[in-house]
């Protein structure tokens, strides 16, 4: 066979092998077309060309990612049907600790202060255990409570001594109620607790807080730690004077902790204030909530705040905060329309409980959302990966 016969077979098996490769492209295009129109409820029928082109143009738009790595990434749907929604009220609170469960550690004795072994916050103690203790060695005047004390032993002795000659008429009641009211007087200035320069635990409960420094110099009676033993805690909501009106059909809250994106229900019993009560800023209502202390929340976090009322009213559709997301501005869901094909829909939004958020307009009720994974849809969507023998040129 000559070198001409060689090239032209070439060609022609070329020619042939892409001939049958578009012919079964086209099969797939047409397999793949005809499954959408059923997912999308359309009759497998003629229509008219309009219909038809509007079909490959909602085709156009499909976001391929395949079960395994959906799966992978965690993807999840949920299906979209309205049912009531509580109407909510978002504003800003702080934690506080109940008032019978919060406690000041306090120095008994001025000095400098010397933290005890394994002191740190979140220590667990029962009441008595020794927090810290006061070095008096150095300060002016040295240990005040041991002068007291000396004194407090010098005034007994004088009375002691009193006591039988004012009992046999040999001194006055005025110079014995004199060494009396000396000896109360000493007794008054010292303190038995203060002995040693123990500053002690005065609840059983957990370090929350170390107010100095170790080493730090100290006043008597200045607070060295915080201790809480509260079961619950107090939620401060603080509302805008113009939303007082609604705030009485609230019944519970949901709650972020600024730096996370989870917002969560809180087990919560709202606490009526007096009206006499003032808010933390002027122009501002407080709403109190007591919750329970299991860990969730500390003393002095601050949190963003949806205040709740019972689902009632008029069904809504919702869906999860997190099926949303938001590009420039617009808002969009994920609908999923098989195992491995989605769709990107523009949503109006409306109200919000911090968890679930209502859509105005962009869904009919029905649709598959994505709810979970949405990160690795857009993914998809941006890298316009096709996986093998998958094609949406419909």
């Amino acid at each position: 066979m000559n070198k001409q016969a060689i090239i032209l077979l070439c060609c022609s098996a070329l020619l042939a092998g892409c001939h049958k490769h578009d012919s079964a492209d086209e099969e797939l295009k047409h397999h793949h077309h005809h499954h959408h129109e059923h997912a999308a409820g359309t009759p497998h029928s003629h229509e008219v060309e309009g219909e038809h082109e509007e079909s490959e143009e909602h085709a156009d738009g499909e976001i391929v990612l395949a079960p395994e790595m959906a799966e992978r990434f965690g993807v999840k749907v949920q299906t979209v049907e309205a049912a009531p929604l509580g109407t909510t009220l978002r504003a800003t609170g702080v934690v506080t600790d109940a008032a019978d469960g919060a406690a000041l550690v306090s120095a008994p004795v001025a000095g400098t202060v010397r933290f005890a072994a394994g002191i740190m916050p979140g220590s667990q103690l029962k009441a008595g255990a020794t927090v810290a203790s006061i070095n008096t060695s150095g300060v002016a005047g040295g240990d005040t409570n041991a002068a007291a004390k000396a004194a407090l032993d010098a005034a007994k002795r004088e009375l002691d001594r009193l006591e039988p000659l004012h009992a046999e008429r040999l001194i006055t009641d005025d110079v014995y109620n004199a060494a009396r009211a000396t000896y109360e007087s000493a007794r008054a200035a010292y303190s038995a607790g203060a002995a040693g320069g123990r500053a002690t635990a005065p609840i059983s409960g957990t370090v929350t807080e170390l107010l100095v420094a170790q080493g730090a110099y100290v006043e008597a009676g200045a607070p060295v730690a915080r201790m809480s033993a509260a079961r619950n805690l107090v939620l401060r909501v603080d509302v805008p004077e113009r939303q007082r009106s609604r705030l009485a059909g609230i019944t519970g809250v949901n709650v972020r902790v600024p730096g996370s994106e989870d917002v969560q229900p809180l087990k919560a019993r709202r606490v009526q204030a007096a009206p006499a009560v003032a808010a933390a800023m002027p122009g501002y209502v407080p709403v109190y909530f007591e919750i329970l202390n299991d860990g969730t929340l500390a003393p002095g976090a601050a949190v963003d705040a949806w205040l709740t009322t019972d689902a009632s009213g008029a069904a809504v559709l919702s869906v999860p905060r997190t099926a949303i997301a938001e590009q420039q501005g617009n808002y969009y869901v994920y609908r999923r329309l098989d195992e491995d094909c989605y769709m990107k829909l523009p949503v109006k939004t409306g109200a919000s409980d911090g968890m679930r958020v209502v859509i105005t307009s962009g869904l009919e009720g029905g649709e598959e959302i994505v709810t979970e994974g949405v990160t690795a849809i857009r993914l998809a969507e941006t890298a316009g990966v096709v996986p093998e023998g998958h094609s949406h040129n419909h």
